[in-house]
């Protein structure tokens, strides 16, 4: 685990990137309104707090408070779902997964395990078969309650086994348990050892058919052939089939090892699909989201059930074991891999490959597992999904634990994760758009030699006060319509998409133009002092924000197709804001503070006006793209 790195989240690096441009935007500015100022003849003092307060204004400090409380809210949705999300930030990778590579059992299936066949070999009985399951068996019972803890297959086989009249304890009648061998990734069995009374050990072995019947002395070719034939028909059902059979064992200094195995028989097992698994494949499938099995089960039993699930839609569906992975180079597996839907028999060291495979094609993509053989894997994908079954190393390694151990969490989570991501994009356009508006009026006023239109305590009001609420109340958006019917971004896309680009540049263009023409009209008409003409200029810039919040609900829609009035939270906020608003104006403390003066009605009409007018015209450009488009088609 050591050796896997555990990079920052598609967002996070956007946006450190989004900082970075921003503050070397702001610093050039801020110095270029400082150094102008001056040389107009302002003071230094003034010059320099006004150049502070831009900067300020201009850097969205309320970005990383508004992203972490949408990051938080996102998370108690996915907890409502039966997730738990261990890390604020993975809420939002969950958002751009592209590909979910799940393993089949409890996540796809019930993980409840029931013996639907038993095939003796050699001479042996099916009793002989469930002795030795009996035997080679992790599962134990506890006697205070009689509830059983263990896999969902050595329970399995331990209920066959106690049906069938057969116990642990009676089936090691005459041997002393000696040790338990765990089940080894690559020899691909566990073993139970124990002492006969003639003091030899031997081995009671359970594990894959194809594992045990290439060292089992007591099978030939045509043997083989058969029992082949059998298991593919059994796994072509959908049954896991595990393979019993003995050993005899020897202590060595590198521990004990086994020899001269022999096959006792085999035993199916079917793991009932879940409801709702299919269902939520297709869900995950319609919002652009592939969905791959990595199962260590037989292929055929893959197969089965990854057609039932929908996984895969036709028997000639490839897939892949993990033995042919072994055999394909990085560029041929990667020449493949979108064909790829089912991988079979594979171990960690596979599941950690073909996460890479699927990284260098800068895919985000969500591994599931329950083993502490799985850590490495689920520490590499981008979001690290346990099951809650599963083990504590697992889960500690994760970023997602299903608490329901059900692949329609999965989907689920991903929702909230796009919802996560739409809404960040809100804050950041509403409150970039507010910011570039305050520095571009401050710079161009500078620029065409007229006074300073709005103080720097004015600015700061507007930036901290009027834009906060607002922008957290953004967190609370339940998200579009659409929001599981489009598919997900690429890592590459940048942070700003084109229509928050549009936006605003519209806002900041011709927003300002209008402010600085209301400006230098309210100085030429010389009615107003420069006080309330200062004021009239602080009241416009938080109406403009005020406004513009309901046009960030929905970026690409036009305000009529949806209700702007639909969040609760949002239209609160803006209550407050315009509440502050006329505080700041009215009341006399917060006037001597901020240096305003009363408004008169003229001054509110127009005021609503510029409001409605900036709405307009971003509405306008919300819907420049389709009529474009619509128009291009006649």
């Amino acid at each position: 685990m050591g050796k896997v790195k555990e990079d920052r989240t598609p967002y996070q690096k956007k946006l450190r990137r989004f900082s970075w441009v921003i503050a070397l935007i702001v610093g050039t500015i801020a110095a270029g309104i400082f150094a102008h100022g001056t040389l107009l003849g302002g003071t230094l003092g003034e010059m320099f707090m006004l150049a502070v307060a831009v900067a300020v204004a201009a850097i969205p400090e309320g970005l990383p408070v508004a992203a972490t409380a949408i990051l938080a809210v996102g998370m108690q949705r996915i907890l409502a779902e039966r997730g738990v999300v261990r890390h604020l930030a993975s809420a939002e990778t969950l958002g751009s997964t592209s590909v979910i590579a799940t393993d089949k059992t409890l996540t796809l299936t019930e993980g409840r395990m029931e013996v639907t066949a038993i095939v003796p070999y050699a001479g042996h009985s099916e009793h002989d078969v469930l002795r030795v399951a009996a035997i080679a068996n992790h599962a134990f019972m506890e006697k205070s309650n009689g509830k059983t803890h263990g896999s969902p297959t050595d329970i399995a086989l331990m209920k066959a086994a106690r049906n069938a009249g057969i116990t642990r304890e009676a089936a090691r009648a005459g041997e002393e348990f000696v040790r338990t061998l765990p089940f080894d990734v690559r020899k691909r069995y566990l073993a139970s050892v124990n002492r006969a009374e003639t003091g030899e050990l031997c081995a009671y072995v359970a594990g894959a058919p194809e594992a045990l019947m290439e060292q089992a002395l007591n099978v030939s070719a045509p043997a083989a052939h058969e029992l082949h034939e059998r298991l593919n028909e059994l796994a072509g059902r959908g049954s896991r089939v595990i393979a019993v059979g003995t050993a005899d064992a020897a202590e060595e200094s590198r521990g004990i090892t086994l020899s001269r195995f022999a096959l006792v028989g085999l035993v199916a097992l079917r793991d009932p699909v879940r409801p709702g698994a299919a269902e939520a494949i297709r869900e995950a499938r319609e919002a652009g989201v592939m969905t791959i099995m990595v199962t260590g089960d037989h292929a055929r039993t893959a197969r089965a059930v990854a057609r039932e699930t929908g996984i895969i839609e036709s028997e000639s569906a490839e897939v892949v074991t993990g033995e042919e992975l072994d055999t394909l180079s990085d560029m041929e597996l990667g020449r493949r891999l979108r064909d790829i839907r089912v991988y079979a028999r594979v171990t960690p060291r596979h599941k950690l490959r073909i996460i890479e495979a699927w990284q260098a094609k800068n895919e985000v993509i969500a591994m599931t597992g329950d083993g502490v053989n799985d850590a490495p894997a689920l520490k590499k994908a981008d979001i690290g999904i346990a099951i809650g079954s599963g083990t504590d190393v697992a889960k500690e390694t994760a970023d997602l634990v299903l608490l329901g151990d059900r692949f329609s969490i999965i989907p689920a989570a991903i929702r909230e994760g796009r919802i996560i991501i739409d809404n960040i994009r809100k804050v950041i356009t509403y409150l970039v758009s507010g910011a570039f508006s305050e520095v571009v009026l401050v710079g161009m006023s500078l620029v065409l030699g007229l006074p300073i239109p709005v103080l720097a305590v004015q600015i700061l009001w507007v930036n901290v006060v009027e834009d906060a609420l607002p922008g957290i109340a953004f967190m609370f958006e339940r998200g579009a319509v659409n929001v599981m019917r489009r598919h997900p971004e690429p890592k590459a896309s940048p942070l700003l998409s084109r229509p928050m680009k549009r936006i605003i540049a519209i806002i900041t263009i011709v927003s300002n133009a209008v402010l600085l023409l209301l400006f230098a009209a309210l100085l030429r008409i010389g009615i107003y002092d420069i006080a309330h003409v200062r004021t009239f200029m602080f009241v416009a810039l938080a109406v403009d924000s005020l406004m513009f919040v309901f046009a960030c609900r929905d970026l690409e829609k036009n305000i009529w197709e949806y209700n702007p009035f639909g969040s609760l939270h949002l239209v609160v906020a803006v209550l407050l804001g315009f509440g502050l608003m006329a505080a700041a104006v009215y009341m006399p403390f917060l006037q001597t503070m901020l240096h305003t003066v009363p408004l008169d009605f003229f001054d509110w009409v127009v005021l609503a006006g510029f409001g409605v007018l900036n709405l307009a015209l971003v509405e306008v450009v919300k819907a420049l793209p389709r009529w474009q488009a619509r128009f291009g088609k006649q």
